[in-house]
């Protein structure tokens, strides 16, 4: 037992210790440093360049493609994040989106192109006040392409809200300038024609109409009698506002909107809704839909 044990040891020493396997007869693998194969792109020298431990050089397009050649046997290094953030900061575009609001406001050009709701009628009572402080001599452009206070036959504020921008117009310095480019329908149509007497004006498609304020009433006996004086009232108000503007008797301002009534640009200029007309080379005359109806109407 003890000499086969001893062999058996004997000969598993011989074998480890075989020159096919000793690690002093393995070659020695001498650890040197080495500069990088790429270094990260600057544009600015790197204090150590000097002595030769980092470069400055131009990254190469391909080196963005983890699939080529130099790259197969190597990670990815970080110069191709840099490699590709830098043409958007360095190559970037010099002309932002523009700012159109900014754009007209510098011009002096208020536009209202939405119902005349209560976030729209705080933005225009802001810009009437502040281009009248920062020159109260210079004119106003007013352009309108609104429904009033309804939309689709629905209502969606009060009149009073109207009246309140219809005071600040009046009660502004500057000459203004009103142009309807598109609809100018009730209370966008006093709007209209509160801009200053001699440059009020729309455009040969534009569609302009006057009417009596509108609103549904639900409740209880005492509401409903409530809301039917203050319609009474703003009704007054309103027509007394209308033959300012317009120069007709409150009288025939009432019969006249007792139901819509649309004009076309030359009949609002008839009527003294606004002053003239802006054509072009290309439009002489009306081209809205009820001035089209009208004259249908008038040849049947």
């Amino acid at each position: 037992m003890a000499s086969h044990f001893f062999t058996t040891t004997t000969a598993t020493t011989r074998t480890l210790s075989s020159p096919k396997t000793s690690r002093a007869s393995l070659p020695k693998r001498n650890l040197t440093l080495s500069p990088p194969r790429g270094s990260l792109s600057s544009n600015f020298p790197s204090q150590y360049a000097a002595a030769g431990e980092f470069s400055v050089q131009t990254l190469r397009k391909r080196s963005i493609n983890p699939l080529s050649p130099s790259r197969s046997r190597s990670r990815p290094k970080r110069d191709v994040i840099t490699n590709i953030l830098m043409p958007f900061v360095n190559k970037g575009d010099p002309y932002p989106a523009p700012d159109l609001a900014s754009t007209f406001f510098e011009q002096r050009i208020i536009y209202l192109g939405l119902p005349v709701v209560i976030p729209v009628v705080e933005l225009l009572l802001v810009e009437f006040l502040t281009l009248q402080f920062i020159d109260p001599v210079s004119p106003i452009y007013f352009y309108i392409n609104s429904t009033g206070t309804t939309k689709g036959g629905t209502k969606v504020s009060y009149e009073t809200e109207a009246i309140a921008v219809y005071d600040i117009m009046r009660c502004v310095k500057n000459p203004i300038y009103t142009l309807c480019i598109g609809y100018a329908w009730g209370e966008a149509a006093l709007l209209l024609a509160a801009g200053t007497k001699g440059i009020r004006s729309a455009l040969p498609s534009a569609s302009i109409m006057l009417k009596q304020p509108y609103e549904r009433m639900e409740g209880q006996a005492t509401d409903v009698d409530n809301k039917r004086k203050e319609m009474r009232a703003i009704k007054a108000e309103m027509v007394e506002l209308y033959a300012e503007a317009i120069g007709k008797t409150p009288e025939q301002i009432e019969a006249d909107i007792r139901w819509p009534k649309y004009f076309s640009p030359t009949e609002a200029v008839e009527y003294g809704i606004i002053d003239r007309v802006l054509y072009n080379e290309k439009a002489r005359k009306d081209r809205g839909a009820f001035s089209d109806q009208k004259k249908a109407e008038q040849q049947a």
